[in-house]
């Protein structure tokens, strides 16, 4: 970021030596106060948009986390569901079982 070199107060007060040949006071005074107001305007644009990065970081920050967090949660899920079996599966499964224990019988 580049370095301002006049702050609002300093334009503010800013005098000018009068010169016979020189410009209206009036005319320097009324654009230095436009100048002014700006310079100001910027001033609290540029306030506003770093407190918008600050709370947008820190958003980004939290949804790292919870992604960290939901990708472990995939993790577990993933591992306890390879195991699982349907409902038809553990039927067939019984089933032989129960071959099996009334085939010796």
């Amino acid at each position: 970021m580049e370095k301002i070199n006049l702050t609002p107060e300093e334009i503010l007060n800013k005098t000018f030596d009068i010169d016979l040949k020189g410009y209206s006071a009036q005319q320097v005074d009324e654009f230095i106060d436009i100048m002014l107001e700006d310079y100001q305007n910027y001033d609290a644009n540029i306030a506003e948009l770093q407190a918008r990065i600050g709370a947008l970081n820190a958003q980004i920050e939290e949804l790292k986390k919870e992604n960290i967090e939901l990708q472990g949660r995939k993790k577990v899920f993933d591992l306890t569901n390879t195991t699982s079996y349907s409902s038809v599966d553990l039927l067939k499964r019984v089933s032989r079982l129960e071959e099996e224990v009334f085939k010796n019988r």
